[in-house]
This record gives structure tokens, C-alpha cells and sequence, in this order.
């Protein structure tokens, strides 16, 4: 184990990246943090390419940009993640493309998993517990000791679930990180790093590493840090921090500017794009978001929501937002995963209308008990950033809520789903036996059985994405407990007398025929004997919806084809660069 280099009585300060990134050689390994499109150190990727770096192994929650970044420029030779993807944006080409081709070498977590192995590494520990991985093709190679309490814990909240309820743990073997790459809000004379809003998996990675090289936005005298919601870093942890403004752009380093979905949206939009330092020059558009009070945001889509009234027919979107709002009670925990428009809105509608003590936590954990606001596609970290009552980590999150059972609703979305309620997110065999990579499962293999319920949605169900038995299981709920599956044609549930039978449909949409469900599903059809319809949404729900929650149609994003995808982002972007201008020159939007 290399002896890990800590601030030794000077500053810790460089004169510029290149200086803060030179030791950093090929071979080694690397973590990064950040995570999607928040805080992505861009500026030091930027100088591991200039400097030519080889065989780096990549170790972070997500890959998407970074290590897109990193792959453009052939410096990765094996990844350890939980998925890459690019978020709204979809699959990250030059990921899905290496593994498809094997050119990378790759290991795959669960957010647990790599967060307890974070935790062991921190902590000079061979390997840390956690809950027990069941339902999942990952994790197969961990240590199971037997012999565990089987009395389990519930969360105070009394969710039953699935923390821990049955004793048995898994023993996660440390991770070993030679760097980390971080980029922060501000740092001080003396090396004191101030970080700022979600921190992703931030806080496990920094005191894992061997050396912390952080850049920032900002040069500060020593007593100034500590703003509101702020983690500061001791400078006993900082083996270097250099200046960097913009060092993170395309992505966000809030209060300083937002994420650049528009120029993100350009490079996703060409999966051969330059991912250079030209291609990544910063656009004032984004520090000139970041500076819209969030009233004047909140205002504006109140204002887009009036001018776009319509009494038009109900879609499926609609019925489906309802019908996952109508499940979230009041007092709920509810937490918003990655490219989830759909259940996003459905939070958004429950907290407005009848449970407004729903604690809310967005930007995967980081941004906890965020206030009410209407859906947006840009402009929702900078809200979320202002009312959170707290800014965390992921990592945090996943102790103080997923592990005590506390969470009682993330709906996530699957690629493919088999008739016992398993899903996969991983990868997808063609009929020549060649693989579809898919991004990932993220967390969904631990949250399976951690939540207090699972709830899956298939917004265009198909005998394409339900299927007999799926090729990788990502997760399964295998303890007791809830498993429900939303599509936009009906609901199917677990059995509880049989789970592990396949799933039976309890409720059919509005408008839905029986004949048509049997046709788009890939398994023979279960049909409860009380078979249901769905209530259609109320004018309340209607209203609320289209008016105050989602008047943009953010929702949209879930049903069009990938095909018509962009097409869509663009409108949207084009009507929040509106709101902004309207915004920044005092006029309500057009």
C-alpha cells in the first residue's frame, strides 16, 4: 500500500494545473469526482489529455463526460463505475462503443458497494459490511460470512423493509485510489477547500485517496469559507489546489454558473464531437444563468404555465404522472434518480396538492428537502441548490436514508424487465449473440431491497422491453414488500401469495383494451380477477400539472422515440433561454 501524501506545513497551493497534475503517471489510479453534469473537474481531464497520459484506471460513481473525456483520448484502460451514461441526453458513445468493442476493461459497483469500499479504504481496513446484494448478477464475488443477525432494523420512520432485514451482510473489499480529481466552490490561503451543493460520492473518494488534487473557482483569505450548506475540506487532506475558473465548465459549479445543457446537448448530439479544450471553451451563458434569482425563474414558469392553457385530451403521460403522484402519501420520503423526468413530475404534483411534508432529495441525494418548484430541464439545480435544507453526498444519503429504510419512493426506469419483476440496465443480446451496452444500474441494485417499496416504470411498454427472462440481472426485489411496475398501458404488481411468480396486471389505463396489453407484453399475461381501471387524472391533477408543475412538458421526454429525443430537448432549452432573457431584463416571458 503506497504511503498516502498529506499537507505537510506549507500551503498546498499550485501555480496552475499542469503543476498541480504532475505526478500524477501513467498506470495510475484515478478517481474523479463530481457526478452527471455537477462539478466534473474538466479542467484537469483537460491537462491528463494535453499530457498524454496512458493506462489510467477510472474509478468514480458515473462515467458519462469525464470519462468520455478521458476515452476520446485513449488515456483509460479499465473503468470501475456504477454506469455511464449522459443523463437526459442518453447512452455515452465512446463507453458503449469501448465495451462493445473490448477495449475497456470493466468492473462494475453498486453505489453501495463502492461507497463501503471507499469507507473500508478511508478507514485502513481490509473491507467494510453492508446489507447483502440479492437480486443481482453484481457483487458475486464479495465475501458472504454466515451467521449474521437476522433481526434486522426498520427505519424510525417504520418502513419494513428491506435494511438489513435479513442480517446477512456482504464484506466489500477496500478500494485502492493513488488520486482523486476534484473541483470546488473555493479555497483558502492555507489549502482549506470549500465544497458546495451535491456532492455525489465526493466525500467517501476524497479520504480514500492517497492525494487530493482539487481545483477551484476561487482564491480566498483564510476565515472566509464556510457558506451557507457548505463542507469544508481541512487542508490535512489536500495534497494540491490550484485556480481554475470555469474548471468544471460544461458542467456546474454553483453559485458561480449552471450547467451548459446547450452545449452539452451539441457534443452529445455527435458521438465523434472534439472533446477538446476548444471544443470546451466556456459560454457566458452559463455564469449568467446562475445568476437568475431563483424568484425570477419560479415566476417565469408560472407565467409560461398560464399562457399555455389548454383543455386538450388527457395523454398518457398524464395518466401515468397521476397514477405514480396518487401512490406518494404524506410524510414520505421520495428521492429523484438520474434521468427520471417522469417520476420527477409525479413528486412535483404530490408535494403541490396533498403532501406537502414530502422530503424531497434531488441531484441523486446531494440536495436534500428541496422546496416546491415547477420541473425544468436546466434550471433545476440552481432551485434545488437555494431551498435545500442541506447539502450532502450521495454517499450520506445512502446512510442516513437508504440503509435505515427510510426512503419510501424512488420509481426508476428499466430497459428490460422479465416476467418475475427483474430488471436489467446493463446490456442486451442481439440475435448474432453480439451485446447492446447499456449504461448501468447505477444504485438500483441495492435500493431494490432497501426502499420500503420498488416501483419500476416502462413509459412504451413492448415485447422488446418486457421479456420472458432478462440477459443481466441489474435488480430484482426479492425481499417482502412492494414491487409494483407502471406502464403507460397498466399497472402490474408482485403476488404477494407467490412472489416468485410473474407479475400480475391489476389495473388497466384508461381507454387501454386487455387484447392490446397481452400484445405488448413479452410473458405470458397474468390478470388479477378484480382487474381495475385506473382512475383518470382529476381536473385538479390536470390543472395543477399542466399549469403549475410541468408547464414546459418536461414529462414529454419520457415518451418520444430516441429518434425525436433532441428535437425535444432543443424546444425545451429554447423556452428556458426565453424565461432567462425575459428574466435578466425584468419582463415576463413571451
Amino acid at each position: 500500500m503506497r504511503k498516502p501524501v498529506f499537507f505537510e506545513g506549507s500551503a498546498p497551493w499550485c501555480p496552475s494545473v499542469e503543476a498541480l497534475l504532475s505526478d500524477v503517471g501513467d498506470g495510475a489510479r484515478v478517481g474523479v469526482g463530481g457526478f452527471h453534469f455537477t462539478r466534473i473537474p474538466v479542467a484537469q481531464l483537460l491537462e491528463l489529455r494535453r499530457a498524454g497520459r496512458r493506462e489510467l484506471t477510472y474509478v468514480a460513481w458515473g462515467g458519462g463526460l469525464a470519462l468520455e473525456l478521458l476515452l476520446d483520448a485513449g488515456a483509460v484502460a479499465r473503468a470501475e463505475l456504477t454506469f455511464s451514461s449522459l443523463d437526459v441526453f442518453g447512452l455515452a458513445p465512446r463507453f458503449r462503443r469501448a465495451i462493445e468493442r473490448g477495449e475497456l476493461e470493466l468492473e462494475e459497483w453498486t453505489a453501495l458497494g463502492m461507497i463501503s469500499a471507499l469507507n473500508a479504504r478511508s478507514r485502513r481496513l481490509p473491507f467494510e459490511p453492508m446489507q447483502q446484494l440479492a437480486g443481482t448478477d453484481l457483487g458475486s464475488g464479495w465475501s458472504r460470512p454466515t451467521g449474521g443477525d437476522a433481526s434486522g432494523a426498520a427505519g424510525a420512520s417504520g418502513a419494513a423493509g428491506a435494511a438489513g432485514a435479513a442480517g446477512a451482510v456482504d464484506l466489500v473489499p477496500a478500494l485502492q485510489l493513488d488520486h482523486v480529481l476534484l473541483h470546488a466552490s473555493r479555497a483558502d490561503d492555507a489549502g482549506n477547500v470549500e465544497l458546495r451543493g451535491a456532492g455525489g460520492l465526493d466525500r467517501s473518494l476524497l479520504f480514500a485517496a492517497d492525494r487530493l488534487l482539487v481545483t477551484v473557482e476561487e482564491r480566498v483569505a483564510v476565515g472566509e469559507l464556510g457558506a451557507p450548506g457548505a463542507f469544508v475540506i481541512p487542508r490535512t487532506f489536500v495534497s494540491g489546489v490550484a485556480l481554475a475558473p470555469d474548471g468544471a465548465y460544461p458542467t456546474s459549479s454553483l453559485p458561480h454558473y449552471a450547467a451548459d445543457l446547450r452545449r452539452l446537448r451539441a457534443l452529445a448530439a455527435d458521438p465523434d464531437a472534439p472533446l477538446d479544450a476548444a471544443a470546451l471553451a466556456p459560454h457566458p451563458r452559463a455564469r449568467a444563468a446562475a445568476k437568475v434569482p431563483p424568484a425570477a425563474i419560479r415566476h417565469g414558469l408560472s407565467c409560461l404555465g398560464v399562457a399555455g392553457r389548454q383543455q386538450s385530451r388527457t395523454t398518457p403521460a398524464e395518466t401515468m404522472v397521476c397514477a405514480l403522484a396518487r401512490t406518494v402519501a404524506a410524510g414520505g420520503v421520495a428521492t429523484v434518480g438520474s434521468a427520471s423526468p417522469l417520476p420527477t413530475v409525479a413528486y412535483l404534483l404530490a408535494k403541490l396538492l396533498w403532501a406537502p411534508d414530502l422530503l424531497l432529495m434531488s441531484f441523486n441525494g446531494g440536495l436534500v428537502d428541496v422546496g416546491w418548484r415547477p420541473m425544468t430541464l436546466s434550471l433545476a439545480e440552481q432551485l434545488d441548490f437555494d431551498s435545500a435544507a442541506a447539502h450532502a453526498g450521495g454517499d450520506e444519503t445512502y446512510h442516513w436514508y437508504y440503509q435505515q429504510g427510510r426512503v419510501t419512493h424512488e420509481v426508476v426506469g428499466t430497459a428490460q424487465l422479465d416476467a418475475t419483476g427483474a430488471t436489467n440496465n446493463i446490456s442486451i443480446r442481439r440475435p448474432d449473440g453480439s451485446q447492446i451496452r447499456l449504461p448501468g444500474q447505477g444504485g438500483m441494485a441495492d435500493v431494490a431491497n432497501l426502499h420500503a417499496s420498488f416501483l419500476l416504470y416502462l413509459p412504451r411498454q413492448s415485447r422488446r422491453n418486457t421479456v420472458q427472462r432478462v440477459d443481466v440481472r441489474s435488480a430484482t426485489r426479492v425481499l417482502p414488500g412492494p414491487m409494483t411496475v407502471l406502464t403507460d398501458l397498466g399497472r402490474f404488481d408482485r403476488d404477494p401469495a407467490d412472489p416468485g411468480a410473474p407479475l400480475v396486471l391489476t389495473h388497466l389505463h384508461p381507454g387501454v383494451e386487455l387484447a392490446e396489453v397481452k400484445e405488448r407484453t413479452g410473458w405470458p399475461l397474468r390478470v388479477a380477477d378484480d382487474l381495475k381501471t385506473t382512475p383518470a387524472p382529476t381536473a385538479e391533477e390536470l390543472t395543477a400539472l399542466r399549469e403549475r408543475v410541468d408547464p414546459l412538458g418536461v414529462r414529454r421526454l419520457d415518451f418520444v422515440p430516441a429518434a425525436e429525443r433532441g428535437a425535444l430537448i432543443d424546444e425545451l432549452l429554447d423556452r428556458e433561454e426565453e424565461l432567462l432573457a425575459a428574466a435578466t431584463d425584468g419582463g415576463p416571458p413571451t
